[in-house]
């Protein structure tokens, strides 16, 4: 059980993790991960969330890393331990790599003034996430360590980087770290308050909740998948499931969508959905738009063959657990299934999976058998993954979790 949690800023090296022989050659790839079965034993006695030391069986020190005792046993933070000197210089240069790159990417702009800062493991930081929304950074963390940090992390984002802009840091961790915690957990602004300001995502004003919604408040990572509807949108009638906030809708009427329908199972998603299209378009526009609160495998069920041209099918991760994984491949094929049914002929279909644990061979065959299941031929047009600032580790293939395919349909 964990006690005592702290969040001190410079934590000591409070164990030595000794390695099995020959198992740090996933280490010697620099994959972030140290898993319990590679472990020999433990030298000191860790708490959760500590900083400890990793070494071969002869003692060879090839890391540093947060413990947590559990099938992920060590998350690496550094390879180089000779010139670790602190965490707080470590995090202060992964942060500032991390917005050198959104810089680069062109992400940050009057126009665009949401992106993701921090993509865990993708920038070198693991079990951490950090959204800007405006100059509020929304954190979460998802293992104790980067829990104990996060006033550290909090206090770098707002206090040494002027340029991020940031004014106000949300913690929204409750829903994200590991469900063995002992000690409770609130979601607060760690520093700073409530911002009223307008978001934008390439020109669009977006609705974010990050106090109530889902995630950090917005999906950030459809943002290209997004741009891309918009290409294929003009005088299609759309329909777009798991709404959300409606960021895909936003963009098929900016790209000249005939009629857009929103549909999401939650009344708070469809009322914003119905915001943000009023926010963003004069009368004759926004009137090319409507919602529907209602199930999606119900809504496609009971729906006319033909009536839209296209459709995105972009629904929560099926699979949160590596048990769950045959029954969300099931699920995928029978949404999509339902989805290529019902879509006009010539038609087009966005269709994603969020779920990690759902390869991207596996989704694919899901597809193939819905093809053949609703008997509508299907060709790939364009093969789709997360946006640019959620940066896959080449080292860490689990980084690379959000898969998708434009699909033409007969």
């Amino acid at each position: 059980m964990l006690k005592n949690i702290d969040e001190s800023k410079n934590s000591m090296i409070r164990a030595t993790i000794v390695l099995k022989p020959s198992r740090e050659t996933s280490l010697k790839r620099r994959h972030l991960w140290v898993f319990s079965g590679a472990v020999a034993q433990v030298e000191g006695k860790p708490e959760v969330g500590d900083l400890v030391r990793v070494v071969t069986c002869q003692h060879e020190e090839i890391a540093l890393g947060l413990y947590e005792g559990d099938s992920i046993f060590v998350r690496i933070l550094t390879f180089t331990p000779d010139l670790f000197t602190s965490e707080e210089d470590l995090f202060r240069e992964r942060l500032n790599a991390a917005y050198r790159l959104r810089l680069a990417l062109g992400l940050i702009r009057s126009d665009n003034n949401v992106y993701r800062l921090v993509y865990g493991e993708g920038d070198g930081l693991p079990g951490l996430i950090i959204d800007v929304y405006g100059s509020t950074a929304v954190l979460q963390a998802h293992t104790v360590g980067m829990y104990r940090r996060r006033t550290l992390i909090a206090h770098i984002l707002q206090g040494d980087f002027p340029e991020f802009g940031i004014k106000a840091v949300f913690d929204k961790s409750v829903m994200t770290l590991p469900e063995t915690m002992d000690f409770a957990t609130v979601n607060s602004y760690l520093v700073g308050e409530a911002i009223e300001e307008p978001l934008f995502e390439n020109g669009l004003r977006i609705a974010a909740d990050w106090l109530h919604g889902q995630k950090t408040g917005f999906f950030i990572d459809q943002r290209e998948n997004r741009a891309l509807v918009a290409q294929y949108a003009k005088d299609k009638h759309v329909l777009n499931l798991f709404s959300y906030t409606g960021g895909f809708s936003l963009y098929a009427l900016k790209g000249g969508a005939a009629k857009v329908v929103s549909l999401d199972s939650s009344k708070r998603a469809t009322e914003a959905a119905a915001q943000a299209v009023n926010d963003n378009f004069e009368e004759a526009i926004a009137a090319r738009h409507d919602t529907v609160t209602e199930d999606a495998f119900e809504y496609l069920s009971g729906l006319t063959k033909g009536t839209y041209d296209l459709m995105i099918v972009d629904p929560p991760a099926f699979a949160k657990r590596r048990g769950n994984i045959r029954n969300a491949l099931s699920g995928y094929r029978k949404l999509n299934a339902l989805a290529l049914e019902k879509v006009a002929s010539q038609g087009f279909v966005f269709t994603f999976s969020c779920s990690q644990l759902v390869s991207l061979q596996d989704f694919r065959l899901a597809l193939l058998t819905a093809s053949l299941d609703a008997q509508r031929p299907i060709r790939i047009l364009r093969q789709l993954g997360q946006a640019p600032c959620h940066p896959i580790n080449i080292y860490h293939p689990e980084t690379e979790y959000l898969k998708g395919f434009l699909l033409y349909v007969e």
